[in-house]
């Protein structure tokens, strides 16, 4: 039996995922394996490093913080997240990851993002705590439009939630049969189709197969959220 924790992004959202995985160290709820998709991914990997109160604690101390989230970041740098702030500054010298804790434990780490080239999904396993590893969470949680691609080994990427939002069946390829997912919408909630199809599509005329995948996002979304329903209908998951 492998034990999974399968995380949804959804931007800050996530706190919510934060609070949840909190609750699960703090009573000592332990896992073989994560898989987490941009917030997720992001605030994820202090489950592995075993950090209670890590994301929430940053996430207020800095969010009046230009270089946390601002549009003048945006407009400085391409990127809506500041790369250098929220990537290197905090986890690195700030608040930082239990580079030990993370690295030591056997619990796997598992992040999605999507290839730019082809609009489809990229599950990176993360052992360490380095730049490539901050890459990769950077890459995950990079939306278009008001994020940069994220070059890593010459491979554009951006965020993972375009491609596989909820990975659970690829957590469920790879043996995990016993498996929690945490959601960030409520449980009714059903994607609509992109709006603003035609600027989309001008926005995003350098990289047509994540205008593409966007196209159609609700429709693997939705038909994601069904699978997870049923599974969780037939007790073989916690939602």
């Amino acid at each position: 039996m492998k034990k999974g924790l399968i995380l949804e992004g959804g931007a800050m959202r996530g706190l919510f995922t934060a609070g949840v995985i909190d609750v699960m160290m703090e009573n000592n709820i332990d896992v073989d394996g994560i898989v987490g998709v941009s917030a997720g991914a992001c605030f994820g990997c202090n489950y592995k490093s075993r950090q209670i109160g890590r994301t929430i604690r940053y996430s207020v101390k800095y969010a009046k913080e230009p270089l946390y989230c601002s549009y003048r970041s945006l407009i400085a740098t391409g990127n809506l997240f500041n790369k250098g702030f929220c990537y290197y500054k905090i986890p690195f010298k700030l608040d930082k990851v239990d580079k030990k804790t993370f690295e030591e434990s056997p619990m796997e780490f598992w992040i999605v993002a999507t290839d730019v080239k082809t609009g489809k999904a990229v599950y990176k396993k993360a052992e360490k705590i380095n730049k490539e590893t901050m890459e990769w969470i950077r890459a995950s949680s990079s939306m278009p439009v008001v994020s940069n691609v994220v070059e890593i080994n010459g491979h554009g990427y951006l965020d993972g939630g375009i491609s596989d939002s909820i990975p659970l069946k690829f957590f469920e390829s790879l043996g995990y049969d016993k498996n929690i997912v945490i959601t960030t919408q409520p449980e009714d909630y059903r994607k609509p189709p992109i709006s603003k199809e035609k600027v989309m599509k001008v926005a995003l005329k350098k990289i047509p197969a994540i205008f593409e995948a966007m196209k159609h996002r609700h429709e693997m979304y939705n038909a994601q959220v069904d699978y997870i329903m049923r599974k969780e209908a037939q007790g073989e998951i916690l939602v």
